[in-house]
C-alpha cells in the first residue's frame, strides 16, 4: 500500500499479486483485499469481474481473448468464434479439458482496422482467420510448460 499511496490505489495490484501466486483471484483474496481497503467483499469481486485479466476461477497456461464489438464482427469474427469453440472443445469463458486453454470473448481491443482480431497471453493477432487460429493454436500447444501470461 504504501507503493501506490492508499490501499483503493493499491487493490488492483494486490489482486494482481494473488493471483500470481494462486493462478486466479480466490475468495480469500477478496475477503483480504475488502479488509485491506475498507470496502465490501461485493465491491471487490464487482471490480475482479469488471477487468478481463482478473479471473475468478483457474484458467489454462493460454488465455485467449476473442474480440466481439462491431468491427470484428463485420469482419468475420462469428466465423473465427465458433471455429475456436469447436477446436477448444469450449464456450465463451471456459477452460478446455486438458486444462491449457481459456477462451473469452471480450469487447473491444482496439484493433478495428485489423478485425478480427484476438489476444494470447497480452499478444495481438489480427485480421485472425480460422486458418490462421489452427496456425496459431499448433504453435501455442508447442509451447513448453510453464509459459503463461508475461508479468508487469
Amino acid at each position: 500500500m504504501a507503493e501506490h499511496g492508499d490501499a483503493q490505489a493499491a487493490l488492483i495490484p494486490f489482486l494482481q499479486y494473488c493471483q500470481e501466486q494462486d493462478g486466479y483471484v480466490t475468495q480469500q483474496a477478496v475477503s483480504d483485499a475488502a479488509a485491506l481497503t475498507g470496502i465490501t467483499d461485493g465491491e471487490v469481486e464487482s471490480i475482479v469481474s469488471f477487468y478481463s485479466l482478473l479471473f475468478q476461477h483457474p484458467v489454462g497456461k493460454h488465455i485467449i481473448h476473442a474480440c466481439r464489438t462491431l468491427s470484428c464482427m463485420l469482419g468475420g469474427a462469428d466465423r473465427l468464434h465458433e471455429h475456436i469453440r469447436r477446436r477448444l472443445g469450449v464456450r465463451n469463458g471456459e477452460t478446455s479439458a486438458d486444462g491449457e486453454f481459456t477462451y473469452q470473448e471480450v469487447e473491444c481491443l482496439a484493433a478495428c482496422d485489423k478485425a478480427p482480431c484476438l489476444q494470447h497471453n497480452l499478444q495481438f493477432h489480427y485480421n485472425v482467420t480460422p486458418e490462421e487460429f489452427d496456425r496459431l493454436l499448433e504453435t501455442w500447444r508447442a509451447q513448453p510448460a510453464g509459459a503463461a501470461l508475461p508479468a508487469e
